[in-house]
């Protein structure tokens, strides 16, 4: 029997749903109507965004992307069997896919691949490149928020397990309470018996940790400051991006990186009918990443009804891959 999920081409992607400018309005002025002003960083991830952090991606500090490549390499045979025949998966944030080219050539008899990204245009990207080299899978791509409800293709074909895959310690970038929030909508929308394959960053020591997220060609600065660039040109905002700067550091308090865009002077924002006003060192919160530790990740998820079947880690214990059934 055929199934519901159907190959789309490449022509057809650009039909798919683009995330509202309104959405992105309210979020920028309720974030900056705080105290501690603040724009959600999943607006990082506009084509310009997605394509610089792909750079990032490949710097020598930032150790991330690399070290879970490596752990992904050694450990993929025994993911997939534990994934089993005939599932569907489903990725959060897919970006550029790079490691999940390993699960699409190792899983047997793939049911569906569904990458789901904010980033339109890079998602359209990415699919094209995969519907190249993965000719045989079904490729369902999705421009979503998957912080949101999202409403999956039915399916007809026989499926052994819906698996969830949410790689690169995205995870990292929710407090613990929201972090809980979204396992739990994982774990509701595979079901039971269903998985998550979950990339988690470590706590370490704070030099490695600073220097990834301060790179010297100044990369991530430029990302970080994009989010500005953003809103001028899909908001009209009137902001000097000239006049802000990229910090970020380790809170040890909170084991966890946090982005700010630092004002150099006194100056205002203005977007919309509305203007945020700013002192000299007073600083938007763009992004935190928190770091885990094994133990204390195992007993969050399994608050959210996830139960934690194994996890890897790389030689050096900077970055871990877990694996996870609703039991």
């Amino acid at each position: 029997m055929e199934s519901v999920i159907e190959r789309q081409s490449a022509e057809e992607l650009p039909s798919l749903p683009k995330i509202l400018d309104e959405t992105f309005l309210g979020d920028v002025i309720y974030g900056l109507s705080q105290p501690q002003k603040q724009l959600p960083c999943k607006y990082f991830y506009d084509e310009v965004g997605s394509a610089l952090f792909d750079q990032i991606c490949n710097l020598e500090k930032y150790y991330l992307t690399r070290t879970e490549l490596e752990i992904m390499n050694d450990s993929v045979g025994e993911i997939s069997e534990l994934m089993g025949r005939s599932c569907a998966l489903i990725e959060f944030g897919s970006g550029s896919s790079l490691k999940t080219r390993l699960l699409l050539k190792k899983i047997p008899q793939l049911t569906a691949y569904i990458p789901i990204d904010i980033s339109h245009q890079h998602l359209i990207k990415t699919a094209k490149s995969l519907f190249k080299d993965f000719p045989s899978v079904p490729i369902v791509p999705l421009t979503a928020d998957f912080t949101s409800d999202i409403t999956l293709p039915e399916v007809i074909d026989q499926v052994e397990k819906w698996v969830v895959y949410f790689p690169g310690s995205t995870i990292g970038n929710f407090t613990e309470s929201e972090a809980k929030i979204l396992l739990s909508k994982i774990a509701s929308l595979v079901q039971r018996g269903g998985g998550l394959l979950i990339g988690i960053d470590l706590v370490k020591n704070r030099e490695i940790l600073e220097s990834a997220y301060n790179d010297k060609r100044g990369i991530t600065a430029r990302f970080n400051l994009n989010l500005l660039a953003r809103m001028k040109c899909d908001l009209n905002a009137e902001v000097n991006l000239d006049q802000f700067k990229h910090v970020a550091f380790y809170n040890p308090t909170e084991e966890r990186i946090e982005m700010h865009l630092s004002s150099l002077s006194d100056q205002v924002i203005k977007v919309g009918d509305k203007i945020f006003k700013f002192k000299t060192g007073e600083t938007i919160h763009t992004e935190k990443s928190h770091k885990y530790r094994i133990e204390k990740f195992e007993k969050m998820a399994l608050t959210a009804g996830l139960t934690r079947i194994k996890y890897w880690t790389d030689k050096k214990g900077l970055f871990s891959v877990q694996y996870f059934e609703v039991c």
